[in-house]
């Protein structure tokens, strides 16, 4: 599943079409059923904003498009193409420039699920304090990985980020959120920002656990373990050799 690095890497590529007026068209018939293309066509978009795993695309006269790609979701800005194979969700094209959302799975004119988001753990000024004093006012029995992947809590991580972060500062998933330090907490959300923010102009970091179950820890070579958490069954990597709370 894209997350919060992707989505920003989507914003910086469809930022050349800010201030353009674009014809916009859904190739794809579940992405005609939205009503999305015929709400934008003609219209100047005037700015392109990434919220958690969300995209924003705001139109001038108030329009605004939001844009979740889940797992397979993915946007392109080329040149049109008139041999394209395949039939996107949304075009939105402007003289040689052609942005096309592929996949969907979620492209609506409703805006409400971003206002119950957290903060932006790559947004501009976001201060980590801040960000690590909502974490630590969930319930103390959940587990901590659970708890980082809520995206009402903090937004932007998923499972790759969650395992990497919480590799690096040393702590498991499963610890519960009330036996978790302000310092271990606090050093797992710094180096998922800092890495994160650099995956935006560059390449992600070498995996230590994600999707590195029963290969040895790059720390200490303990085999990698992986199994589902918490509601959603989402699948969490972790060393128990030398993550702290199995």
């Amino acid at each position: 599943m894209p997350e919060g690095d992707s989505i920003h890497r989507a914003a910086v590529r469809l930022r050349p079409l800010v201030g353009r007026r674009v014809q916009a068209e859904s190739p794809h018939p579940r992405g005609l059923l939205t009503g999305v293309a015929a709400a934008v066509d003609g219209r100047v978009l005037e700015s392109v904003e990434p919220v958690g795993k969300h995209l924003l695309l705001r139109f001038e006269g108030g329009v605004v498009v939001r844009s979740h790609l889940r797992m397979n979701g993915r946007w392109r800005l080329g040149s049109p193409d008139p041999k394209r194979v395949g039939r996107p969700w949304l075009v939105l094209r402007s003289g040689e420039l052609e942005a096309t959302q592929w996949n969907g799975p979620v492209l609506t004119l409703d805006t409400t699920p971003t206002q119950r988001l957290g903060p932006d753990l790559l947004a501009d000024g976001v201060d980590l304090a801040v960000v690590a004093e909502r974490v630590r006012s969930a319930d103390p029995a959940r587990r901590l990985g659970e708890v980082l992947l809520d995206q009402r809590i903090v937004a932007g991580l998923g499972n790759l980020w969650m395992a990497e972060s919480l590799w690096s500062a040393g702590v498991s998933p499963w610890l519960p959120l009330g036996r978790t330090t302000g310092e271990e907490l606090l050093h797992a959300l710094a180096w998922a920002r800092r890495e994160m923010r650099a995956a935006v102009s560059g390449p992600r970091p070498s995996r230590a656990v994600y999707r590195r179950s029963g290969r040895p820890c790059p720390r200490c070579g303990t085999p990698i373990r992986s199994a589902g958490l918490g509601d959603h069954n989402r699948t969490a990597y972790w060393c128990p050799g030398c993550q702290r709370g199995e």
